[in-house]
């Protein structure tokens, strides 16, 4: 089932979600005060192209009070942003039964959005 649903969900969006990850990625990458942020945006877009199966955990060493700063920076510079895009399509989705599932992996996104470092996907 989680190999269906990762398929219907490419088909149907999740590989443009992830291409805009990853370019956004490559554009935080660009400079070196982005590196960390263009690094998060990578997880967002392994977790876009393969969300049924997938788990987002907090790290074993939580990372502290750097991980804690990098998430108040995170969420001014866009983090708010992707999180309430993400929550628009988890909602929308919840709308139909059919759209359940599909709005379940965008609320999985969107708390991952709000607060990427000190995360991880399992």
């Amino acid at each position: 089932m989680k190999i269906l649903g990762n398929i219907i969900w490419l088909i149907f969006g999740g590989f443009i979600i992830a291409i805009q990850y990853i370019v956004s990625s490559i554009l935080l990458m660009i400079t070196i005060i982005g590196i960390p942020f263009g690094l998060q945006t990578l997880k967002f877009a392994v977790l876009a192209m393969w969300p049924f199966g997938s788990k987002v955990v907090e790290k074993p060493s939580g990372g502290g009070c750097i991980s804690t700063l990098m998430n108040v920076i995170w969420i001014f510079i866009g983090g708010f942003w992707i999180c309430i895009s993400h929550l628009f399509w988890g909602i929308l989705f919840c709308i139909t039964i059919v759209g359940i599932p599909f709005g379940k992996q965008h609320f999985k996104l969107a708390h991952i959005a709000l607060v990427p470092f000190g995360r991880q996907i399992v």
